[in-house]
């Protein structure tokens, strides 16, 4: 019995890396994985050396301050560029949903489960290959832009935890966009919600008297704080808290999409 479970455990394995290999081809064949993976590094990087730009000399408005957190600030502008990974997890689960090519995948991969675990780990590997160097280019970036006297540098107390954070960070959102493409089994009705939520919706609602409350739970409200040295009062579920937050916003999102693989008619 033993044997024949390992045989089972062994082929699932297989037919894993095989179909998860298949996924990898798929993003790097598709013209919009480039394209928005680029513009999460030229977002990121770029508008994070504006952020440094525009406070440099300024150290008596920014650095003498107590509360001043020169690497929150310095990622403060990744609210756009996640905009672009968001859409690429959109449009890595939902393109094929869009051609009707999902049909044939499935047919090459019966097994739902390991199919769309195949595809949400592609999505998750990629997501992270590009933020990790692309964190630490924002962060060189916004920090030289700002000038020695405001500046922080990586060897400061939480800067590598906020850096790495940062990776985390846009990758879990990313999860969360494929995870609901895949329940939605719609691009547009999935960036119709994920779009406003995230950068609209999301903001208002958090300075909102009475809703921030609760806003503060919402995931990149939460998981945002990972990004932060120094903490900010008005969210009450603090740095780790808030990752925390984020991962169940992202486990909930990617059991959906699996669920509804597994139980809806392709």
């Amino acid at each position: 019995m033993s044997a024949v479970r390992g045989g089972q455990q062994g082929d699932t394995t297989r037919l894993f890396l095989a179909a998860l290999s298949a996924e990898g081809l798929k993003l790097r064949t598709v013209r919009s994985t480039w394209w928005n993976l680029a513009a999460v590094v030229a977002l990121s990087v770029g508008i994070g050396f504006l952020y440094g730009s525009v406070i440099k000399g300024n150290y008596a408005d920014f650095g003498a301050k107590p509360e001043w957190d020169a690497v929150g600030y310095g990622f403060a502008g990744t609210n756009v560029a996640q905009l672009a990974l968001v859409c690429f997890g959109v449009l890595a689960v939902g393109a094929e949903y869009s051609a009707g090519t999902v049909r044939a995948s499935l047919t090459a991969v019966p097994r739902r489960g390991v199919f769309g675990a195949a595809k949400l780990t592609a999505v998750a590997v990629t997501a992270f290959a590009v933020t990790l160097p692309t964190a630490v280019a924002t962060f060189a970036a916004a920090q030289t832009a700002m000038g020695e006297r405001q500046n922080a540098a990586l060897g400061d107390p939480g800067a590598v935890r906020a850096t790495v954070g940062l990776a985390v960070y846009l990758t879990l959102l990313c999860l969360i966009s494929a995870g609901v493409t895949m329940m939605l089994r719609s691009t547009v009705l999935a960036l119709g919600i994920l779009v406003p939520l995230f950068f609209i919706v999301s903001d208002i609602l958090a300075n909102l008297p009475g809703v921030g409350s609760v806003a503060q739970y919402l995931p990149n409200v939460s998981g945002a704080q990972i990004l932060r040295v120094v903490p900010d009062d008005r969210v009450d579920v603090g740095i780790w808290g808030g990752l925390g937050v984020l991962l169940l916003w992202t486990a909930a999102a990617l059991c959906g999409g699996l669920v509804a693989l597994r139980r809806r008619d392709a």
